[in-house]
Parts: structure tokens; sequence; C-alpha cells
């Protein structure tokens, strides 16, 4: 999700890259505070607690990315989602691999066609499956 903050993305299953993924949405909750990132980023503090008490719930891209921009030394939310899919795009640039090869690695747990509009912003993504999407590009590379 975010460029150089995780070490052997390619090498990681999808659930402990979320894991790593939580952890630094995890920090800067903790950090600022859950009633500050409430405000800041209109994600209801529910959500925003369950992932400090070290649940899983389903948080978008463009969350998680409102919760890190939270952070002052971090870049606003929009670049930091276009980095996001940046990092995919350019990933299946450098795998030469499309959403068909992309759907068949993953075992079909994205169909090709959403797997495109996810990638492109057209369709939210959740941080699992950008996790599934990312280690799994980046393990072809």
């Amino acid at each position: 999700m975010l460029r150089d903050e995780f070490e052997a993305v390619g090498d990681r299953d999808p659930e402990d890259l979320l894991a790593a993924y939580e952890a630094v949405l995890t920090d800067v909750i903790e950090a600022r505070g859950v009633e500050t990132v409430a405000a800041e980023t209109e994600i209801d503090e529910a959500t925003l607690s369950a992932l400090v008490a070290g649940d899983s719930p389903d948080v978008t891209l463009e969350e998680a990315a409102a919760i890190l921009a939270t952070d002052p030394d971090r870049p606003d939310s929009d670049f930091l989602v276009a980095d996001a899919r940046d990092i995919l795009l350019m990933g299946m640039s450098s795998a030469v691999l499309d959403v068909e090869a992309i759907q068949s690695g993953i075992d079909g747990k994205l169909e090709a066609k959403e797997i495109q509009q996810k990638v492109e912003g057209r369709y939210p993504m959740t941080i699992a499956e950008y996790a599934l999407l990312h280690g799994y590009i980046e393990s072809k590379k």
C-alpha cells in the first residue's frame, strides 16, 4: 500500500500483508487518537476502534489513505490512493501480467473485470483485496 514501507511483499501471504497494513493504520490511529481520526476522515469510530483492537474490519483503500493522511508527516489521501494504484499498475507492467493472469493466479478470488475496475479506481477496493493483488503481482516480478 505504501512505497518502500513493507519488505518482501511478494514473499508474504495476503493475510500477513493485510496485518502489516493494518499495523501501520493502527499506529497512526493510536498516535492521533480515535476521535481525531474519525473527525478528520469521517470514518466511524467503531471501525477505527476495531482496527486498534486487532480486529480486521472492511476498510477501503480510500479509507486507509484517509487514515494515513491524518499523520502530518505523510502526503494527502489523494496522493496515497494514486500511489497505491500506481504500485499495482507498474507491478503488472513489470511482471507482464494482465487481469486474466492475475485472476488465475489468485485462484479466481476476484474476477478479471472486477480486478480491472478496482485497480483503475472505478470500483472500491478493500485493503484485504489490495493485499491479495499487491502480494501476487510482486511475487511475479
